[in-house]
């Protein structure tokens, strides 16, 4: 992407001033290199963004961001629904509350490599994965509203996890406004074979070891020591969020002109908060978060049993769990007033700073925990918020690397085996039902996850907590 575009506030701010329709600036955080690797439509989105009606501060981008459907990924914006703000279902995603959930064991390196391969063996088998995939579970018609109103409460009522895992989850593991009634029968037939299971893509079920610590009171706060091995999953709402997305996508381009609202591009389809569509696709979208929510539950269920049958002595409790394809109310301060705004988030993970009232007690004085994936084989990183990210991107970070090559380039530079072999000559086993889903997601189809989140960390967004690197990985 051409930096001349933009206006240069810091090494690591840099602004679109508004032209044409665009009612705020646009403001990527990132360095001057990850801007120069972006395509030229983050750009376009950004801009495009900037025109939605009601919107706020401005239209923001993170540091992995990369082209998406109408917001790229990586992209940020928050609305005002007392200035005719509006919801966009391309604003969150089709993999709605696709997001990170990480794990400790209670074990380090040493307990787990004499049973590497058996762990990696057990998990493959316990934890449905792949294109398609269905888990043991099926719902009738009664217990999939009950899942989509209760999210991971549902879950462990149902056996699947302890109300101790609940503190340690956004929302306490419940979305609330959730209305299973505005999601359709097509989306709930899509998922009730679903539940407990990782799908396919960019999602994945890794046991890590913590290599490095940046911040030692955080990470002593967070539980993390080096050497001591994690476990993080992600994933999120399968089918059902996908059918919300793309039946909600639909009706809001009908909505926008309802409504007299010009869009600078079809995706960016939306509908008024408080419009009939504006406010379904929120009781649909929130319950699309619960069932990610249920999902990530289920599984660590899964998890906690594989690990029982290989490793009986490790404990598993939830560091967190944090989403990524989301739009929640929250309050931000704006313009030195606090106002209630719909804070989009597309491929961009909430972060809020110490002190805030919805971080567990347990874990509000350094920050909420901020969970970054990286790609299959590289680093992941665990960072925390901070205060000054409320006032830069409505205290939001990075969720990942980010793409850089699309899967079918991918797919014709590496082979899955060849990728299988690499990673398990670096020590590290993958566990896959598709092999060319590996080579779709081979680490180099990646950024380099280590400068984004440098740049998150620099940018002010969070702070680099600890970093992980796989010992094993399931994949989709």
């Amino acid at each position: 992407m051409d930096i001349s575009l933009f206006s240069r506030h810091t090494e690591y701010e840099w602004e679109i001033a508004p032209h044409g329709t665009m009612r705020v600036p646009a403001i990527i955080y990132a360095d001057e290199t990850l801007i120069h690797g972006m395509d030229h439509k983050v750009y376009e989105q950004l801009c495009n963004v900037a025109t939605l009606p009601g919107i706020v501060k401005a239209s923001c981008a993170m540091p992995d961001a990369h082209w998406g459907y109408g917001f790229p990924i990586g992209g940020v914006a928050a609305f005002d629904a007392d200035e005719g703000g509006v919801v966009s279902a391309g604003g969150v995603g089709f993999d709605i509350s696709c997001g990170v959930r990480c794990l400790h064991t209670g074990l380090t390196v040493e307990d787990v490599m004499p049973v590497q391969k058996a762990l990696a063996d057990t998990l493959y088998k316990e934890i449905p994965a792949g294109l398609g995939s269905t888990g043991a579970i099926r719902l009738d018609r009664e217990e999939m509203d009950a899942m989509l109103a209760g999210g991971a409460h549902w879950a462990v009522e149902q056996g699947w996890g302890t109300a101790a895992d609940l503190e340690r989850i956004e929302e306490h593991g419940r979305m609330r406004g959730a209305h299973p009634d505005c999601v359709s029968e097509h989306a709930k037939t899509r998922q009730r074979d679903e539940m407990g299971t990782l799908g396919s893509g960019n999602h994945y079920l890794e046991v890590q070891k913590v290599a490095a610590v940046y911040d030692a009171a955080a990470a002593e706060v967070f539980g993390l020591r080096e050497n001591s091995v994690v476990v993080s999953m992600h994933c999120g709402s399968r089918g059902l969020g996908h059918q919300i997305g793309t039946e909600f996508l639909k009706k809001m381009v009908v909505a926008a002109v309802h409504h007299g609202i010009a869009l600078p591009d079809r995706e960016l389809a939306c509908a008024p908060v408080n419009s009939e569509i504006g406010e379904a696709y929120l009781g649909a979208m929130r319950a699309g978060i619960n069932c990610a929510l249920a999902n990530r539950q289920i599984l660590t269920h899964l998890t906690r049993a594989a690990f029982a049958k290989v490793l009986p002595r490790a404990h598993l409790p939830l560091l967190y769990d944090v989403s990524h394809n989301t739009c929640k109310v929250e309050r931000h301060v704006v313009d030195d007033r606090s106002r209630e705004l719909y804070v989009h988030r597309k491929g961009a993970t909430r972060a809020f700073g110490p002190g805030h009232p919805d971080i567990p007690p347990a874990l509000r004085a350094v920050g909420q925990p901020v969970l970054i994936g990286g790609s299959m084989g590289t680093s992941s990183y665990i960072l925390a918020g901070t205060a000054a990210g409320e006032t830069l991107a409505f205290s939001s970070a990075c969720h990942g690397a980010g793409r850089a090559m699309s899967r079918h380039q991918a797919f014709r530079r590496w082979k899955g085996r060849q990728v299988i072999d690499e990673l398990a000559a670096r020590g590290i086993l993958i566990r896959s039902p598709s092999s060319r889903g590996v080579a779709e997601e081979a680490p180099g189809a990646y950024k380099d996850v280590s400068a984004v989140v440098d740049a998150a960390d620099a940018a002010g967004l969070a702070r680099k907590v600890a970093r992980v690197e796989p010992l094993i990985c399931i994949k989709g």
